[in-house]
């Protein structure tokens, strides 16, 4: 699947906002917050430094990255479904978290804060713009220069590999079978859709290396299943 509008993510982050948090942790078996934990200690956010969490979600990264951060700098959380930021604002407000500010705009469509951050993240947002390359371009545009920016995602491995095949099976037999209960079946059905358009790993690095960024580098975790791209401006 390749989204022609944004109104299309927002609409599937809206609809399973309510069970967003419960099935990350059960579908992955809570393993998503060391890979979340993961990004943040690669991109080592510092005491003072600004930062953004694109497609923030319900603001994990942007909740680890606040504890980096503050109490000198400060945290954005911006995201385009206005549910799913609610329960992060909720989040926030049951942690007394001072340091994050939330915003719902689409990432495509900012048009303020140029060279506004020194870092920014992304955990599972890339791969659900409507264009891969504009999305990575906004982030250069918003990166201060010598800032680092990483992204969290499903690998896009070789077609037929053992790891393609086990994410398939994983996808299709797991993920989407116990989501049938929530009745959000569709709704996780278009991760496996969105990954086969979802670029591979050299070229991400050949996306980010035209858009002008000095250093990419990519790595996988979970024998290929997830990959960890980490950006220099």
């Amino acid at each position: 699947m390749k989204f022609t509008k944004t109104i299309e993510v927002k609409n599937i982050f809206n609809k399973i906002s309510y069970k967003y948090d419960f099935l990350n942790n059960l579908l992955s078996f809570g393993l998503h917050k060391l890979w979340k934990r993961k990004l943040v200690n690669l991109l080592e956010p510092l005491n003072g430094e600004d930062w953004a969490d694109l497609c923030c979600g319900t603001g994990d990264l942007a909740f680890l990255i606040s504890e980096r951060v503050g109490p000198m700098g400060s945290i954005t959380g911006i995201d385009s479904a206005e549910d799913i930021l609610n329960i992060a604002k909720k989040k926030s407000e049951l942690k007394k978290n001072k340091f994050i500010k939330w915003e719902i705009q689409d990432v495509l469509e900012i048009n303020v804060y140029s060279k506004k951050f020194d870092g920014i993240c992304m955990s599972y947002g890339l791969r659900n713009l409507t264009n891969v390359k504009e999305g990575i371009k906004k982030v250069f545009y918003l990166l201060k220069d010598k800032g680092r920016a990483g992204f969290l995602d499903f690998n896009h491995s070789r077609k037929s590999s053992l790891s393609n095949i086990f994410q398939k099976i994983y996808l299709r037999f797991i993920v989407v079978t116990i989501s049938r209960l929530f009745n959000l079946g569709p709704e996780y059905e278009y991760i496996e859709k969105s990954i086969t358009n979802f670029p591979k790993k050299n070229e991400l690095i050949n996306i980010a290396e035209d858009v002008g960024f000095k250093k990419a580098e990519y790595r996988t975790i979970l024998g290929g299943q997830m990959g960890i791209l980490i950006l220099t401006k």
